[in-house]
């Protein structure tokens, strides 16, 4: 792996502060990956205008950061490489820009954007701040009726970000810029195609794995398969294939106006990206389509892979007139230069980072010593096992949960020797915002609504034996499904977790011995992660993968027997 870089886990924090230096327009938010708008800041909870945020992992640069100033977004919410900022992120974002208008959410479709976006959203609300989230899932690549976790969001989503952030800046209510944004969602299509694919800089290796003559058709952002791997032809019959299907979806009469947009998804020459424009323009002229605008550039990427996608929005007098309004934001084509106005960075309000219980005191039962014997196993499984996850994720999924997990026993180490284990409800209460802060993706706020729901399980006034663990873990379980929308044979964690749970219900109530009982837990388990061998995954980014999963394990699954097995001395 060559990259520019230092230390690969620190190149996200230190992209933050190459932006705001670099970008006199950006203010960041103390202790949090959020960029915003410097006069937002400075005006904090008085302006009068609709504030707008986006987000996601990092990685598709100039995405998202770029997009914030006047005229488009307020805010950016930047995760890990290819990792959902968690929710807490996202809320801190929404409580340093919102003002009396309210807080428009622009989301990609991917699983873990809408359930950390969805999550703050609704921590949000219940804060009394008005907020709405339109979802943009503009590829054309996946069908809209195929069991899966839907189109994904692709470049077309800065269209969006425009149309938007002109409505806003123009004065719309909450209600009529999320319209507007709903509809310019509804209104674009996406297709691309990879020649090679990116380097995730924690990992070194790439995302996947494509032949000397062989690319691939209709791929996401964070290189998931698209819907074929075809021979290297020449552009003019690749931009024919990505243009057949946005046009057939999107269906224009003739002389309908429309927006074009050729995206570098990293390490494209400009010269082909003119080819490509160039063939895109004629097809469009000979569908007797009127090309009003035309964009080309890095808009969308992922890392330095080599290819492009090509989006197509369709047109309204309205919708063009928020093209062409104007915006300060550095990675729209007509931002103006600048002159810095206002610090690089500004506090966050007291009282909104996350605080876990603490308790200098070591355990005083010895309930409260086996829970912490059983965290300090667990995280060291889970560390002794970040690169196999890593791997099977890479084959099997996106290739980050090894990292990410990793990542989050990272942090739940540093807080053990405070954690106050004594206290059941308490320690799991901590754990779930440690998670939630730490992880990201999918995979943070899942685990961190398991542990929050767990905690409520624990009457201080009544004993805590096997019977409340199992309930607890029942009902963590129950809030998994709930939040992220699976259920058992959708190749997730829960094709462990649910087999798991029943075998330690039905063994409790046999009157097995704790230990006895984990035991044969542990083996539902393991015989659920064998069970995934042959599922066809229907959720998350590993539902874009289809039968390329087939004969392999799913690394969620595989996760839960690894820090389930750690606890095989603790019954």
């Amino acid at each position: 792996m060559k990259k520019l870089i230092n230390d690969p886990r620190n190149v996200v924090p230190e992209m933050l502060e190459g932006l705001v230096r670099v970008d006199p327009g950006l203010t960041r938010l103390e202790g949090h990956n959020v960029l915003l708008r410097a006069d937002f800041a400075e005006n904090r909870g008085t302006h009068r205008q609709v504030a707008l945020i986006s987000g996601g992992g990092s990685g598709h640069e100039p995405a998202h950061a770029g997009y914030v100033g006047q005229g488009m977004l307020s805010a950016a919410v930047l995760g890990d490489v290819f990792t959902s900022p968690p929710a807490d992120e996202v809320l801190a974002a929404i409580r340093a820009v919102a003002g009396p208008a309210g807080v428009l959410l622009i989301v990609k479709n991917y699983t873990g954007d809408r359930i950390n976006f969805g999550l703050a959203a609704e921590l949000a609300r219940a804060e009394g701040i008005p907020v709405e989230m339109v979802i943009v899932a503009d590829d054309v690549a996946l069908s809209s009726s195929v069991d899966h976790a839907g189109r994904r969001g692709l470049a077309g989503t800065i269209f969006v970000h425009k149309v938007a952030g002109a409505a806003s800046e123009a004065g719309a209510s909450l209600a009529a810029v999320a319209a507007e944004a709903r509809a310019a969602a509804q209104a674009v299509r996406t297709m691309g195609v990879a020649l090679s694919p990116g380097i995730v800089p924690v990992s070194g290796k790439p995302g996947f794995e494509l032949g000397p003559e062989e690319i691939e058709l209709g791929l996401g952002i964070h290189g998931e398969p698209g819907i074929r791997r075809v021979p290297l032809q020449p552009v003019d019959d690749l931009v024919d294939q990505l243009l057949d299907p946005i046009l057939k979806d999107l269906n224009p009469s003739e002389e309908t106006p429309v927006a074009l947009l050729v995206n570098n998804l990293g390490a494209t020459p400009v010269m082909e990206l003119i080819l490509v424009a160039r063939r895109a323009l004629l097809v469009l002229d000979d569908r007797r389509l009127l090309v009003e605008r035309v964009s080309l550039g890095s808009f969308l990427t992922s890392l330095e892979m080599a290819g492009v996608s090509i989006s197509v929005m369709l047109l309204d007098r309205q919708r063009l007139e928020r093209l062409d309004a104007p915006t300060r934001a550095t990675a729209w084509p007509n931002a103006a230069d600048r002159i810095r106005t206002g610090p690089v960075s500004i506090p966050e309000a007291s009282g909104q980072g996350i605080e876990a219980a603490r308790s200098d005191a070591p355990p005083q039962t010895e309930q409260g010593r086996l829970l912490k014997q059983a965290l300090h196993r667990i995280v060291d499984a889970v560390l002794d096992s970040e690169a196999s996850l890593t791997e099977s994720d890479r084959v099997s999924g996106d290739g980050d949960l090894g990292i990410s997990l990793a990542r989050g026993a990272r942090a739940i180490e540093k807080l053990l020797p405070s954690l106050p284990t004594d206290d059941p409800a308490a320690t799991l209460r901590a754990l779930a915002m440690t998670i939630q802060h730490a992880v990201g993706g999918t995979t943070g706020p899942l685990y961190a609504a398991g542990l929050s729901r767990a905690s409520t399980c624990f009457d201080p006034a009544s004993p805590h034996d096997a019977r409340t663990w199992a309930n607890a873990f029942r009902v963590a379980i129950d809030a998994i499904a709930e939040l992220g929308g699976a259920q058992p044979g959708d190749r997730t964690m829960l094709d462990a977790l649910a087999p798991a749970s029943a075998s330690l219900d039905q063994a409790i109530h046999a009157g097995a011995s704790p230990d006895h009982a984990l035991r044969e837990a542990i083996s539902a388990a393991d015989a659920g992660v064998q069970s995934t061998l042959q599922m066809l995954p229907r959720r998350g980014r590993a539902s874009y993968l289809g039968t390329r999963v087939l004969g392999h394990p799913d690394p969620g699954a595989e996760a839960v027997s690894i820090w389930l097995r750690a606890l095989a001395n603790f019954g």
